[in-house]
């Protein structure tokens, strides 16, 4: 069974920084695409960065170009999120992804199969 756990969130004021993690247990990782996503309460959960199999390609929403660097290690089976010069509005539960389907990646929410549980970013300004 896969498994994606999350990590890294919390509490920090605007300009600040934070790295997130995701490990996956359960597969070979370097079968997967892998997304990161951000939702609020009452809205729809949004692309924030992808990364293709071998960590060469990435797909960055406009609002985080410049800001969030999205990057992997396959021999540590983990996904991370860099995320530099935050804003309030990136404030929001955001959500590692990772698919099995032909492609090099996805930036639907439809196309991944597995999550994690969430983490809460919250910037203060």
């Amino acid at each position: 069974q896969v498994q994606l756990v999350e990590s890294g969130g919390g509490l920090v004021q605007a300009g600040g920084s934070l790295r997130l993690a995701c490990v996956i247990s359960g597969g070979a990782f370097s079968r997967y695409y892998m997304g990161w996503f951000r939702q609020n309460p009452g809205k729809e959960r949004e692309i924030v960065a992808a990364i293709d199999r071998s960590g060469r390609s990435t797909y960055y929403a406009d609002s985080v170009k410049g800001r969030f660097t999205i990057s992997r290690d396959n021999t540590k089976n983990t996904e991370y999120l860099q995320m530099n010069s935050l804003k309030p509005e990136d404030t929001a539960v955001y959500y590692c992804a990772a698919s099995a389907r032909v492609g090099l990646y996805g930036t639907s929410r439809y196309q991944y199969d597995y999550w994690g549980q969430g983490t809460q970013v919250t910037v203060s300004s």
